[in-house]
């Protein structure tokens, strides 16, 4: 039996450009992209300014180059049922961090890596602040913990297996055996923490969002500088975390 392929040119170099943009975070100018897809300039050009104008890409007006935009964040959101995850988390986010008085964030797994998709910077004149859409490794950060923990044991085992375990300060656990055994503690208690494993002079707490079926849809994390959040306040600031995504699942099943 013979297996028709339908091929749409347009459609499959516009896909090529957002998956080459995907791994350019700086961006790539329309030079870049013609000698990387072997495209004339003038077909990168109409493809790129088609993207940007349905707001699928963002071009810097200083360097002109071209990076993928947040809609695809939009796109891939978690829903239950007919209610937005993102419009429900907000005004709990911002309890959380009129609370703690830190930055609050909301993400969600991607393959295997976090994304940011919204966050409510904190009250103080120095606090923590980074772009959403931001990626993050799985292993090295209270988030990503979250996201590894609350897995079956046996999708847990093959994702530490999988993923680069970097060492990135002193305290990164990067033995594949001391992560799973960190997950296990995570799961059992609720909350991860992050003990400036990921950079240094920053640590956050973070929980997990379940659905009614308690599968994990997202995750919400306070992130502060390590002065004002020191280890002793991580239990205390846990509960505060568990009880604001508990307040979110509530509202998603209602």
């Amino acid at each position: 039996m013979s297996v028709t392929t339908t091929s749409v040119p347009a459609l499959e170099r516009g896909l090529d450009v957002l998956e080459t943009l995907s791994q350019a975070p700086d961006g790539l100018g329309i030079s870049e992209l013609a000698t990387r897809l072997s495209l004339n300039k003038n077909a990168i050009f109409r493809i790129t300014h088609a993207l940007t104008d349905r707001d699928y890409l963002e071009r810097d007006p200083l360097t002109k180059r071209f990076k993928l935009s947040t809609k695809f964040l939009t796109l891939g959101m978690p829903q239950v049922g007919d209610v937005s995850l993102v419009e429900e988390a907000l005004p709990l986010m911002r309890d959380l961090r009129d609370e703690t008085r830190e930055t609050v964030q909301l993400g969600l797994r991607v393959r295997d890596e976090g994304v940011i998709i919204e966050q409510v910077s904190g009250l103080h004149p120095l606090r923590i602040a980074v772009d959403v859409g931001l990626r993050f490794p799985l292993h090295n950060n209270a988030p990503g913990k979250v996201l590894l923990a609350f897995q079956t044991p046996e999708e847990l085992a093959a994702t530490i297996k999988r993923i680069p375990l970097t060492q990135d300060t002193s305290r990164t656990i990067t033995d594949p055996g001391m992560l799973q055994e960190e997950c296990e503690r995570v799961h059992s208690r609720g909350y991860a923490t992050d003990y400036a494993e990921a950079d240094e002079g920053i640590h956050c707490v973070a929980a997990p969002v379940l659905s009614k079926t308690e599968n994990l849809l997202a995750v919400v994390w306070v992130s502060a500088p390590s002065k004002r959040m020191p280890k002793s306040l991580f239990s205390s600031i846990g509960k505060q975390v568990i009880q604001c995504t508990e307040k979110i699942t509530g509202r998603l099943i209602r």
